[in-house]
């Protein structure tokens, strides 16, 4: 391509993961793709315009062929990935490219990863509980059909288990398209849940899209924009409901800090990016229902410290219909899945939109939590003794429910060699009430953990031997 041509340029500065490109007779728009005039091409995206002829770009996947005074063209539109059923049973990395070892795609329908979200007008509010199988999930913080979750928890609490777990639950199940995005994860985490996805035969009609921890920042923070233009093809075009699993959104705002790092932006608030709420509103507020078809989101969100003050922690909050929070406690003690009861929340849960037992079981249960935390100070200063008859009852409940709240999981079968259980909203609301009505008053606490319904106390021995 000849050098005078107008839309080509010439890379003048390389600095970290940001390349200044000169170009004599126009510049290219905020956020066009740039290829270099080299083999294999380097993908530069433009993310600023600091002079007359200067363009800013993050380089998307960098290689040793990057040199000043490459030449750079402008294609003259955005990244695009491709959609359509053809993206079906397949991986794709941020450029569309499959990553599976399967065969790469050919001729099929290419869209812009940047789009706006649906005008208020268009939106539509479901207001049905989407089950997970998971009791503490479905009992005391329910999804919402057509709505966004978050699984908010410090590293190793246990969320990409959780999530990993809800989609062996609800994919098979799940009559719509699945859409998986991992951000800034393991490869290793990538390799495995593709190869689950295959054995548990829900792959046909999922969809994974990684940017993993060792690509560019520019990658993982644009991964995320390209998983919700495949889903939106999905929801507005074949009117089908899509479910959209997000892990880890933390590493979403992580990328955006890198990215304005780079560009020299003044950092805000504990080092973050002062577009923080911006950027993550623009990609949030893309997940909605419409008149054609729901789209449902869970997203794990990784708290820096354990600290939920965290500004990434608190904007992500604000997105959500439910938030169901992990505990480093309750997984020190050996309560998987370790939700915290009392932090978890869903606006879901009203007597409007669940049932009236589900929402006075659920309503006791928390009481009967917060109550035995209360006591917790006083059992370890003066000892069970010194608690009145009432009290002990209330903790013998509590203790009881707490390890009845316990599950063993599919996805964890071969470490602990528990079989999984999956258990309905309503064995589950049935069974809670059964332990607040103190049936099981003279049963040891342990006997509930890790079981599915009280039915299967039988299976751990008779009550005498309690």
């Amino acid at each position: 391509m000849p050098v005078q041509d107008k839309d080509v340029g010439h890379i003048i500065t390389i600095e970290g993961g940001i390349a200044d490109i000169r170009f004599a007779h126009g510049l290219p728009m905020i956020a066009s793709r740039l290829v270099t005039l080299s083999d294999p091409e380097i993908t530069i995206e433009v993310a600023g315009l600091p002079a007359h002829d200067i363009a800013r770009g993050l380089v998307m996947n960098p290689t040793s062929d990057l040199r000043l005074g490459l030449g750079v063209r402008d294609t003259g539109g955005p990244l695009e990935v491709p959609v359509g059923d053809a993206v079906l049973g397949r991986m794709f990395n941020l450029f569309g490219e499959t990553i599976d070892d399967g065969d790469p795609l050919e001729d099929v329908a290419r869209r812009p990863i940047l789009r706006d979200p649906v005008p208020l007008s268009e939106r539509r509010v479901e207001g049905d509980i989407f089950e997970t199988g998971i009791k503490a999930i479905d009992l005391l913080s329910p999804l919402e059909r057509g709505g966004k979750a978050g699984l908010f928890g410090g590293a190793g609490v246990g969320k990409t288990v959780l999530i990993t777990e809800m989609i062996h639950n609800m994919v098979a199940a799940y009559e719509g398209v699945c859409l998986f995005c991992g951000i800034g994860e393991r490869s290793r985490e990538a390799e495995e849940l593709y190869r689950e996805m295959g054995e548990a035969g829900v792959l046909d009609n999922t969809v994974m899209v990684f940017g993993q921890m060792n690509e560019s920042p520019g990658v993982r923070f644009r991964v995320g924009h390209a998983a919700l233009t495949m889903a939106e093809h999905f929801r507005d075009e074949q009117r089908r409901d899509v479910l959209v699993l997000i892990d880890n959104i933390f590493r979403f705002v992580q990328a955006g800090s890198e990215v304005s790092g780079l560009l020299g932006r003044m950092p805000s608030r504990v080092g973050y990016q002062p577009t923080l709420g911006t950027e993550l509103a623009e990609l949030e507020e893309r997940i909605c229902s419409t008149d054609r078809a729901a789209m449902t989101s869970i997203q794990a969100v990784y708290v820096p410290a354990d600290d939920f003050t965290d500004p990434a922690a608190t904007h992500t909050f604000s997105h959500l219909s439910a938030s169901i929070v992990l505990s480093r406690k309750k997984a020190s003690e050996g309560l998987y899945p370790a939700i915290d009861p009392l932090q978890s929340f869903s606006r879901m849960l009203t007597p409007s939109t669940v049932s009236t037992e589900h929402y006075r079981v659920a309503r006791a249960v928390r009481n009967t939590l917060a109550e035995y935390e209360e006591l917790k100070d006083i059992i370890a200063m003066l000892g069970l003794e010194e608690l009145s008859e009432k009290d002990r009852a209330t903790v013998r409940q509590a203790r009881q429910l707490e390890r009845f709240l316990t599950q063993p999981f599919f996805t964890t079968e071969a470490m602990t060699g528990t079989k999984g259980v999956l258990v309905s909203l309503e064995d589950t609301v049935k069974s809670c009430a059964r332990i607040l009505d103190g049936e099981f008053g003279d049963r040891d606490e342990g006997d509930f953990y890790m079981i599915g319904t009280v039915e299967d106390l039988d299976d751990k021995g008779g009550s005498d031997g309690a």
